[in-house]
C-alpha cells in the first residue's frame, strides 16, 4: 500500500477536478443534474480511483482502479467536447483544460504499464492457483488470449470459427 497523495497523477487529476467544479458553476441551471453533474462525477472519479486502487492489495487490483479511472477520464473528454459543441465552454478553456486530461491520461497509461511489468503484479492467490493447476491446465502470460499450455509446452492453435 502507497500514500496516494505522493503520486504525481493522483495531484493532477485533483487539480483537474477543481477546475472543473470551478468551471461548471457557470453552467446554466438547466444542466444542474446533466453535463454539470456528470462532468462533476468523471473529474472525482478519476482522483477516488487512483486513491482507492492505492489501498488495495496488490499491483492486480491497483490496476483495476487505474482503468476505471482511465475509463472516467475519456468520459471527462468527451463531455468536454460536448461542453464545447454546446458553447458552454470556450475553445481555449476546453484545450488548456484537455491537454491536462491528456497529460493524466497518458501518466495513467505509464503506471498500468509499469504494473504490467512488474513481477509481483499478480496477486499472490492467482499465482498459486496457477502453480497448483495441472500442467495441462496452465495458462501463458505470453499467449494473446491466455490459451491452456499443453503438457510438452505447446500453446494449441486456436479453434476456427465455423
Amino acid at each position: 500500500m502507497q500514500d496516494f497523495k505522493n503520486l504525481a497523477v493522483w495531484q493532477s487529476a485533483r487539480r483537474l477536478t477543481k477546475s472543473v467544479y470551478e468551471l461548471t458553476i457557470a453552467y446554466p441551471h438547466s444542466e444542474e443534474f446533466g453535463l454539470k453533474a456528470q462532468m462533476r462525477r468523471a473529474a472525482v472519479s478519476i482522483c477516488t480511483n487512483i486513491a482507492e486502487g492505492c489501498g488495495r492489495r496488490g499491483d492486480a487490483e491497483f490496476r483495476h482502479f487505474l482503468d476505471i479511472a482511465m475509463g472516467s477520464g475519456c468520459e471527462l473528454e468527451c463531455e468536454l467536447i460536448l461542453s464545447w459543441d454546446l458553447a458552454l465552454i470556450t475553445e481555449p478553456v476546453m484545450n488548456d483544460l484537455m491537454a491536462a486530461l491528456i497529460e493524466i491520461k497518458r501518466m495513467l497509461v505509464g503506471l498500468i504499464a509499469c504494473l504490467e511489468i512488474s513481477p509481483s503484479s499478480r496477486s499472490r492467490s492467482s499465482v498459486e492457483e496457477q502453480q497448483d493447476a495441472p500442467r495441462s491446465e496452465r495458462r501463458t502470460r505470453k499467449a494473446s488470449n491466455l490459451r491452456p499450455v499443453t503438457a510438452d509446452g505447446a500453446v494449441p492453435p486456436l479453434k476456427a470459427d465455423s
